[in-house]
């Protein structure tokens, strides 16, 4: 296995992990950017000699969970998941199409959420953003909404307007591909719609972002 020390994970606390730890570690999803926020200070384990700050690998797990928990309580109707960044519009849309939530993977239209007589105003109970600072728009309009703010936040991240966090690389495609099929995965066997991770038949493959050549 490969060595795990940079990542705050000890063999023993990774026995119970959503995915084996490697899948984590292949995906990237506990490396931040070169910069840091206050906010996001906590959740930050160690910085490299490169300068990328490195998240806990054991937080980020345990956040995806407490995240699928919160978002299985709600109607899937009433769930908008937000997501402008090029990498992440396909696995978002993915995530929103297997759990029953709406969606807007491209730009976000001022009055979605404040303005009735916008042609693409919808009335939800909570919104998943894939970056904070992408996707501004949506966290001003939730807050003068008062709708609650589930958002993915990398180590740069300001977390003003934002509710509930998963601290994860929102950056590299295969992390967000991992971070999506994972909550999807979770949050139907919440729900009820499946019995075990097996029965989760959906490929990672169809999460990831394809890059044209």
């Amino acid at each position: 296995m490969r060595r795990i020390k940079d990542e705050k994970v000890t063999d023993k606390q990774t026995d119970n992990l959503l995915v084996p730890l490697e899948d984590y570690l292949k995906a990237g999803i506990h490396i931040g950017s070169q910069f840091k926020s206050g906010h996001m200070r906590p959740y930050i384990y160690k910085t490299r000699q490169d300068g990328l700050h490195i998240l806990d690998v054991k937080t980020i797990d345990e956040r995806i969970r407490i995240v699928a928990d919160f978002l299985s309580k709600y109607e899937p109707n009433k769930i908008l998941v937000v997501a402008s960044r090029v990498y992440a519009r396909r696995p978002a849309k993915k995530f929103a199409e297997l759990i029953g939530a709406k969606s807007v993977v491209k730009r976000f239209i001022p009055g979605t959420l404040t303005n009735p007589n916008n042609p693409n105003f919808v009335e939800v109970d909570v919104v998943f953003v894939g970056d904070p600072a992408i996707d501004k728009q949506a966290l001003v309009e939730a807050r003068k909404a008062m709708i609650p703010v589930v958002a993915l936040c990398d180590t740069n991240n300001n977390l003003k307007d934002v509710d509930l966090i998963i601290p994860a690389n929102n950056k590299g495609k295969k992390s967000l591909a991992l971070i999506y099929w994972i909550l999807a995965r979770e949050i139907l066997l919440k729900r009820g719609a499946i019995k075990k991770k097996g029965d989760f038949k959906v490929d990672l493959s169809e999460f990831e972002t394809v890059t044209q050549r």
